[in-house]
């Protein structure tokens, strides 16, 4: 019989899920058979599973660091937000429908039979389950329906470690003022608590701890001192995104508002030859780029207005100019030609909009959403590239004749004065390292090229060590229920 234990944080983004992923290849190390899973998730960063689904980008990495191919049960709600106040909903793995946030508050309840199935199905044959919250249980307006933090917990029956961040500072209260807030039934469920993110002498925090034990009557795990290489590893939040600099090949990635899978910058900020500059809104692309990557989107039409919307159209056009490079991903590939065409509005307002018009492509929008882990040849060097494809929409124009990946069989890509533009629907292609050196090599910037995923694997190792170290993984396994 499984095991199970939640971690929740006292508020967003305490590092909840790295400490799910180190906590999972540490079992593993140990001998266990470990899986992760996250109820409901929030996050344009989506990873593409085995069994044809997508999930969060954060749980395809704890997969990875329990040896797991990732599948959509790990975590069965996905929500993609496509507004400001509404979101696409994927349930287990594919898509349910769109709803603004009112109205997905009202229906939400329906989902936590689905993830309940999904979290058995996971536990089926394993030792541990590893469930990671969202946000905060001290929320309680959001308790009312909740599948992601304490709602789940009670309906799977899973003990919770409540992870504080002393990084921002209040810690104390953070920890011992979820447990006055909540309500009598969820604050018994909470059975320790962990402090992430501490800078210098842990031991200096030594009252703190006793203080929230003598106030909460919780054991503590531990206190996790800030883990210096959590950069190494693919950030799932566009706001854990940053610009890596100091390499002496410059690419300048614009952070659209709807920015999304833009784990294809996680290999070049690797890097220690490139350096690459996050673009916020307001500031110019720069003059002097190498390359502009153009990432994914979430929702293309609008996102081609926010770029014009901050003089990047103008900027490119003079980056061009002056024979700098230009690549597009997905979205980024379609917003280059010179039409997008959504008429049934899949992504928003139905509309019919000029593109930049670098590409002589043409965008249109269907329903039928492709998700595909793909491996091609990249032709102008012969080298394997292994990605993923997750986009809706059919391009095709003249340009598609020049195209420069062979995947699996079929020609995919296009490109444009003589491959100074390039775009196409394969993300991850960076990870290949082989195609990352020959790519830039071509565009005239030659690095010489680290191992990237060896540099994920031996991050992990370290994270598991870190997590050895500076928590007790004895009395955590102890406190993780069966399931």
């Amino acid at each position: 019989m499984a095991k199970a234990i939640m971690i929740q944080g006292a508020g967003s983004n305490v590092g909840k899920s790295m400490v799910v992923a180190g906590l999972a290849r540490a079992y593993v190390r140990r001998g266990l058979t470990v899986a992760p899973f996250k109820p409901q998730n929030m996050s344009n960063n989506a990873a593409v599973t085995v069994d044809g689904g997508e999930i969060g980008r954060a749980q395809a990495l704890q997969a990875r660091a329990a040896g797991l191919d990732p599948v959509v049960d790990m975590n069965p709600v996905l929500l993609k937000p496509e507004s400001d106040v509404g979101a696409q909903v994927i349930l287990q793995g594919q898509r349910w429908g769109t709803l603004k946030a009112r109205d997905y508050a009202k229906v939400k309840h329906q989902l936590l039979g689905p993830a309940v199935e999904s979290f058995r199905r996971l536990s089926d044959g394993r030792d541990l389950v590893i469930v990671e919250g969202a946000g905060s249980p001290a929320e309680v307006n959001l308790r009312k329906g909740d599948i992601a933090n304490m709602g789940f917990a009670e309906a799977a029956n899973v003990p919770v470690v409540l992870v504080g961040d002393i990084d921002r500072g209040g810690v104390i209260a953070q920890i011992v003022g979820t447990q006055v807030i909540l309500p009598k039934e969820d604050r018994a469920r909470i059975c320790a608590f962990a402090i992430n993110k501490f800078r210098g002498d842990p031991s200096l925090f030594d009252d703190g701890l006793q203080a929230i034990v003598e106030a909460t009557g919780w054991p503590s795990l531990g206190v996790i001192p800030w883990f210096s290489d959590a950069w190494r590893l693919p950030a799932e939040d566009v706001m854990d995104i940053a610009s890596t600099r100091g390499g002496r090949v410059k690419i300048a990635v614009p952070r659209l508002s709807r920015i999304a899978n833009f784990d294809d910058l996680d290999p070049l900020a690797a890097e220690p030859d490139v350096s690459v500059e996050i673009i916020e809104q307001g500031r110019p692309l720069p003059g002097d780029a190498d390359l502009i990557l153009i990432p994914g989107t979430k929702s293309t039409i609008a996102d081609l207005a926010f770029f014009r919307a901050q003089g990047w159209d103008v900027d490119l056009e003079a980056h061009i100019r002056r024979g700098g490079h230009v690549l597009g991903v997905c979205g980024g590939y379609q917003m280059l030609g010179h039409e997008i065409d959504d008429p049934d509005g899949i992504e928003g307002p139905p509309a019919r909009v000029a593109g930049l018009g670098h590409l002589d492509i043409a965008t249109r929008m269907k329903p039928e959403k492709r998700l595909a882990l793909s491996q091609a040849t990249y032709m102008p060097s012969g080298d394997d590239v292994t990605g993923y494809e997750i986009h809706i929409g059919e391009t095709q124009g003249r340009d598609c004749e020049n195209a420069w990946l062979d995947l699996d069989g079929r020609r995919e890509g296009a490109a444009a004065r003589g491959g100074q533009i390039k775009g196409c629907y394969l993300h991850g292609l960076f990870s290949s390292d082989g195609f990352r050196r020959a790519y830039l090599a071509g565009i005239g910037a030659p690095i010489a090229a680290t191992s990237y995923e060896a540099t994920v694997e031996t991050t992990l190792d370290r994270l598991a060590d870190h997590l050895e170290a500076h928590l007790d993984l004895d009395l955590l396994w102890t406190l993780a229920s069966d399931v």
